[in-house]
């Protein structure tokens, strides 16, 4: 079944009638919890049934209980017994005896029986189900009756077993919260046309590479990730893909963990880390040992814009060695972590606010050194008003490690794209001739310039792009001395006719005072 607009909308009308008076920041922990909690459940019945189809599943578990955990954990990574499975809160609601308990139960039990091997990828990731908080309810009664709701609407909206669909409608959902609740956030939530720009740049060449890891050091909900891998052909092979991010809010990296397996990413193929990418101690991890060497084929990031962070003495920590970005704006200090963790033979893209391309001071120091060092290869100006939660005009950065080429390719894709309501939303034709361009890399008037170092040098280091590019259109040339001599002529000709009307007037009948304020009205006319 294709997830089309139509059902899209169903879905979310749905999810606002029956949210009642929670925030949709609080209300999207509950939903992506519970359809979670669905997918996996499902996941589990199935394994389930295909070990022991001719016998009940209660009557499996019954009859071995600790071999049957023992298998599941190691081929599913985690238990969900017969009595906790999602289909046995729907029965219980439509006989009328669902009881908070019951679900509370299933998810103590749930994250008792995680797999050693798969601890970090679901220890802890029902956490935001909070079945106690009075935002459901000021009562036992009524918070089991907002629950039983929430269990009803993911029953109604199921669309069907293609985890595909389950894992678009997740990315969906989690679009439409972003856009819901940007301004109390803070997050910034990438809009899928700029998802898909990044990730067809960084993975060109590499569409068939097997082995291959990815990187997005302020990963969000994953979409990144997701729209990344999408574009390389092996990622539905298991062990092909090696996903890394990480993530600052411990609900958001949750929804990461959650988006990642509900579009089929196993589990022993994501490294996830709730941690602040900026601090000391938010550097890599493998295996729980620091691997600050730990390297990547492809690097992606929308970090938060101009954030305030602790950059004293850094200077000795090698990602920084190009230089310290101020404690006012971060920007550059994500970018030079992302840089230091791609691999020679890499590529990044990131997304960061314009003045990146022009401020001065550590900034502008930072920009000198990757430009001599030929890392800044493209500049693709962003249309203002693309992202749900800020008006800032962005741009997307593209870096190598290794570039033997010293020219930097500027798009200004800023007019593309139609405005839809207050956003502006870029289109599938829009997010081609970007992508396009950048492979081509030759000049396309008043839309792309490929710039040589020494025209860089010469604007002082400085990358605005209506320096390279010149997208308005240019007003046609006046003839300044042709248009003066047909007014003199116009002027003339007007003198003409009055003296012609003047004539005719003294030969028509009336008094003096009528005839002049004839005169008076055709003059106006003729003006």
């Amino acid at each position: 079944m294709v997830l089309d607009a139509k059902t899209e909308a169903l879905v979310w009308r749905t999810l606002n009638q029956t949210r009642g008076k929670m925030e949709p920041l609080e209300y999207k922990n509950y939903v992506f919890g519970i359809m979670f909690y669905q997918y996996l459940s499902k996941q589990a019945q199935a394994w389930l049934q295909a070990h022991a189809p001719a016998t009940s599943l209660k009557a499996i578990w019954q009859a071995q209980p600790a071999q049957i955990t023992a298998k599941m954990q190691s081929q599913l990574g985690y238990v969900i017994q017969p009595g906790d499975l999602f289909s046995d809160w729907q029965a219980a609601i439509e006989a009328g005896q669902f009881k908070l308990e019951m679900m509370q139960t299933a998810l103590t039990r749930f994250q008792q029986r995680i797999a050693p091997v798969a601890n970090a990828a679901l220890s802890g990731i029902f956490a935001d189900l909070d079945l106690t908080a009075t935002r459901l309810g000021n009562t036992a009664k009524a918070r089991t009756a907002t629950i039983t709701d929430m269990i009803k609407l993911m029953s109604e909206i199921e669309l069907d077993d293609d985890s595909d669909v389950l894992g678009d409608l997740y990315e969906y959902l989690m679009g439409m919260f972003a856009t819901h609740a940007a301004t109390k956030t803070g997050e910034f939530y990438t809009p899928q046309p700029v998802s898909e720009i990044m990730a067809q740049i960084v993975t060109a060449g590499h569409e068939e590479a097997t082995n291959y890891r990815l990187y997005d050091p302020t990963m969000g909900s994953g979409s990144l990730l997701l729209t990344t891998a999408k574009h390389l052909q092996h990622a539905k092979q298991p062990g092909t893909i090696q996903y890394y991010g990480q993530e600052l809010l411990t609900t958001t990296y949750n929804l990461a963990r959650m988006n990642l397996m509900m579009h089929q990413v196993d589990y022993r193929d994501f490294h996830l880390r709730n941690a602040d990418t900026l601090t000391r101690s938010g550097t890599l991890e493998t295996e729980g040992t620091v691997n600050e060497s730990l390297k990547f084929d492809a690097v992606m990031a929308n970090p938060p814009y101009s954030l305030r962070w602790d950059n004293q003495n850094r200077e000795n920590e090698p990602q920084f060695e190009m230089g310290i970005a101020p404690k006012s704006k971060a920007d550059y200090a994500f970018l030079l972590h992302g840089l230091y963790h791609l691999k020679q033979t890499g590529r990044m893209a990131i997304v960061l606010p314009h003045g990146v391309l022009f401020c001065g001071g550590a900034e502008g120091r930072i920009r000198k050194q990757l430009l001599e060092h030929h890392q800044i290869s493209a500049v693709i100006g962003l249309p203002e008003k693309i992202f749900t939660n800020t008006e800032i005009a962005t741009v997307i950065l593209v870096l190598e490690k290794q570039r033997e080429r010293d020219d930097v390719l500027f798009i200004d894709a800023s007019h593309d794209g139609v405005k839809i309501k207050k956003q502006h939303q870029l289109r599938q034709r829009d997010v081609t001739q970007i992508v396009k361009t950048y492979l081509d890399r030759t000049d396309v008037d008043k839309y792309a310039h490929v710039a040589s170092l020494n025209e860089i040098r010469a604007n002082h280091y400085k990358l605005n792009i209506n320096r390279y590019v010149d997208a308005v259109e240019t007003a046609v040339p006046v003839n300044v001395a042709k248009v003066a001599t047909e007014m003199q002529e116009l002027h003339q000709r007007e003198k003409r006719l009055i003296r012609e009307l003047n004539g005719m007037l003294n030969n028509l009948s009336g008094s003096t005072a009528e005839k002049q304020n004839e005169l008076r009205l055709i003059k106006k006319v003729l003006r």
